[in-house]
C-alpha cells in the first residue's frame, strides 16, 4: 500500500504538467521537438529516480518515445543517471559464488574490490583469468529481481485502469506498452541472454573490422553473472582532439551505421540503446559495442514493411510511407485517414527537399502523425526511430562531416541485396520447392472438386461471422437490457399503484411495501443507465480496432 501511495502522488503531481502531451487528442499536430510542457523535466527525473530501480529503467524506456512526451522531458531523462551507492564486495562475491559454484579465488587469478561502476541493477568489477586474459565481471545485485518484479505488478493495475477510464490509455493502450517494458527488463535480468547477443552481435558484425564486439566467457557465466573480456578506450563523447588528428574518427562512423542497419534489417535485432555510454574508442583504433542487455526482436514480415518505409521515405513518397504504416498498425475508433495521409506526406515531402532532417527524426515523426490521427504503431518503429536517433548522435560525436543519409541510402541497398542472398539459401529454396510440389500435387484435384460442385449446383459458401460467440454474446446483452428495463419500469408502476394501498406498515409516511418496491426499481434503473454509459463506449471502442491495410 506505501508503494500504490507512493505511485499515486508522481501521477497527481504531474497530471498536468505535460509529460504525455506529446499525445495529441484534438487540434492541429504539433511537430516533433517544439511541443513545450508545463512540468519541471528536472525535478520529474529526480522524483522517478527516488522511486528506485524501477522506475529508472521506466524513466530510460520512456526516453525512447518521444512520440509520447515532450522533447524537453525527453532530453531529461536521456540525461538520468542512477546514482546509487556500491553493494559491499562481499554481497558481490556471494552472488558469484552461488552462481558458478566455486570460491571467487578459485575462478579468477585477480579481482578488485573496488567496482568499474555501479548501477541499480548491477555492479562491475575488474578481474583476470588464470590464462592472463583481463575480463570484466557484470553482477546483479541481490534480491534485484523481487523488487522488480513486485513493482510491475502494482504498475499494471495503474495501465489497467488508465486503459479502461481515459482517452489517453484508449489510445496508447498502456497496458500493452507495459507489458513490454516487463519484457524488457526480463531480458536486462538475465545475463544469459546478454551474453547470447554479445556472440550474435559479434558473428553478424564481423564483416566490419572497424567494429569489435567484446565476448562473454561462457563458462564463468549464469543469469546474474556476465563475464566478457574488459574493454579499453574511451568514451565517444570524450575523445581529444589529438586522437582525432592521429586518427580519422569518419570510417568509424560509417561503420557503425552500415553494421546498425545490417543488424536491423537482415538479422532483425535493434539495440535499442547505442548511447555514447556504451561506445568506446579502443587503443587499437576500433570502435567497441558493448551492454547489450536492451534488444528487441523484429519478425521478419515487420522487417520487410520497415524497410518498404525507409525506401518510400528516402524517396518522397509519402502516400507509400503513410500505406506501410497503416499495414503495420491497429485503426482506433475515429481513425482518421485524411489527416493521416495528409501530415505523413507533408512531412516526407518536406523531409525529401530537405537535406539535414535526419532518419530518426522522421521515423518518430511518423509514429507521431499516426498516434494524433488514432493509429496505434507497433513499437518496434519507435524504437527503430530512437536508435537511429541515438546513432546520429554518436555520429556527430565521432564524425560531424559524415552524411548520414547517404550511408543510409547506400547501405539500405546492400541491405536488400544481403536479404536476397539470405532468401536464396539452400533450407529457404528447400522450403519453396517442398510448397511448390504440394501445389502441383493438390491443385488439379482441388480444382476438379469446384468444379464438379459447380456443374452439380452443389458449391455452398459458409459464413461463420453470425456463429461467433461474440455476436451471441451481445443478442444476450441487448437481451438482458430489455429484461432489466422492463422489470424497472413494472417496480415503478406497482409501487406507484401500491402507494394507494392503505397499510399498518409505513417508511416515510409512505407504505412500507411500496417504497421498497420503488427504491429497488431506482437501484435497478441507475445501475442499468451507469452500465450502459460506461461499458457500451469501452466495448464499441475495441470493436472499432481493424488491422491492416485500407
Amino acid at each position: 500500500m506505501n508503494r500504490r501511495q507512493q505511485i499515486v502522488r508522481l501521477l497527481l503531481r504531474y497530471r498536468n504538467s505535460g509529460v504525455f502531451s506529446g499525445i495529441v487528442l484534438d487540434g492541429e499536430l504539433p511537430r516533433l521537438g517544439k511541443q513545450p510542457g508545463t512540468g519541471d523535466p528536472t525535478q520529474f527525473v529526480t522524483d522517478l529516480e527516488a522511486l528506485g530501480t524501477t522506475f529508472v529503467k521506466l524513466g530510460q524506456l520512456l526516453s525512447t518515445r518521444p512520440d509520447m512526451i515532450p522533447q524537453e522531458y525527453v532530453t531529461a531523462l536521456e540525461r538520468m543517471q542512477e546514482q546509487v551507492a556500491p553493494v559491499p564486495v562481499e554481497h558481490i562475491r556471494t552472488v558469484i559464488e552461488e552462481d558458478l559454484g566455486a570460491p571467487v579465488s578459485k575462478l579468477f587469478l585477480w579481482f578488485d574490490p573496488e567496482p568499474l561502476g555501479c548501477a541499480s541493477i548491477a555492479q562491475v568489477h575488474r578481474a583476470e583469468l588464470h590464462d592472463g586474459r583481463q575480463v570484466a565481471i557484470k553482477v546483479q545485485k541481490p534480491d534485484i529481481a523481487a523488487q522488480l518484479r513486485s513493482d510491475i505488478g502494482v504498475l499494471r493495475s495503474f495501465a489497467s485502469a488508465a486503459d479502461h477510464l481515459t482517452r489517453v490509455g484508449r489510445k496508447v493502450r498502456f497496458s500493452d506498452w507495459l507489458d513490454e517494458f516487463a519484457k524488457t527488463l526480463r531480458m536486462e535480468l538475465d545475463y544469459e541472454a546478454e551474453a547470447a547477443s554479445l556472440e550474435r552481435f559479434g558473428r553478424h558484425l564481423a564483416p566490419y573490422p572497424e567494429l569489435w564486439v567484446p565476448q562473454p566467457v561462457g563458462s564463468l557465466c549464469s543469469r546474474r553473472v556476465l563475464t566478457m573480456d574488459l574493454v579499453p578506450g574511451v568514451r565517444v563523447d570524450a575523445i581529444a582532439d589529438v586522437r582525432r588528428t592521429e586518427q580519422p574518427m569518419l570510417p568509424l562512423a560509417a561503420a557503425l551505421v552500415r553494421g546498425y542497419l545490417d543488424q536491423i534489417f537482415v538479422h532483425g535485432e535493434i539495440h535499442a540503446d547505442p548511447h555514447p555510454g556504451n561506445l568506446r574508442v579502443t587503443p587499437d583504433g576500433r570502435l567497441a559495442i558493448f551492454d547489450l542487455g536492451m534488444v528487441a526482436h523484429v519478425p521478419p514480415r515487420l522487417r520487410e514493411h520497415l524497410l518498404k518505409l525507409l525506401f518510400a521515405a528516402v524517396d518522397g513518397r509519402g502516400e507509400e510511407v503513410a500505406d506501410e504504416i497503416i499495414a503495420i498498425s491497429t485503426r482506433l475508433e475515429d481513425y482518421d485517414e485524411e489527416r493521416h495521409l495528409r501530415e505523413t506526406g507533408q512531412m516526407i515531402a518536406r523531409y525529401a527537399a530537405s537535406g539535414t532532417v535526419s532518419e530518426g527524426h522522421v521515423v518518430l515523426e511518423i509514429v507521431r502523425i499516426a498516434t494524433a490521427s488514432n493509429l496505434r504503431t507497433p513499437p518496434e518503429l519507435s524504437l527503430l526511430g530512437k536508435a537511429l536517433l541515438n546513432l546520429e548522435g554518436v555520429c556527430r560525436l565521432l564524425a560531424p562531416e559524415l552524411n548520414t543519409r547517404n550511408v543510409v541510402e547506400q547501405q539500405l541497398q546492400h541491405v536488400v541485396r544481403a536479404r536476397l542472398r539470405k532468401s536464396l539459401s539452400r533450407a529457404n529454396l528447400a522450403s519453396e520447392a517442398m510448397e511448390l510440389q504440394q501445389l502441383l500435387r493438390d491443385g488439379p484435384r482441388r480444382m476438379f472438386d469446384i468444379l464438379s460442385l459447380l456443374a452439380e449446383n452443389r458449391l455452398q459458401m459458409k459464413v461463420t461471422g453470425l456463429e461467433e460467440s461474440r455476436l451471441m454474446e451481445n443478442i444476450q446483452k441487448v437481451a438482458n437490457r430489455i429484461a432489466a428495463g422492463l422489470i424497472t419500469a413494472a417496480l415503478l408502476l406497482s409501487s406507484v399503484l401500491l402507494m394507494q394501498v392503505p397499510t399498518r406498515y409505513t417508511l416515510f409516511g409512505y407504505p412500507a411495501f411500496a417504497i421498497v418496491l420503488f427504491l429497488l426499481g431506482v437501484v435497478v434503473g441507475v445501475g442499468l443507465i451507469f452500465s450502459s454509459l460506461l461499458f457500451d463506449r469501452r466495448t464499441r471502442s475495441r470493436e472499432r480496432e481493424e488491422r491492416g491495410h485500407r
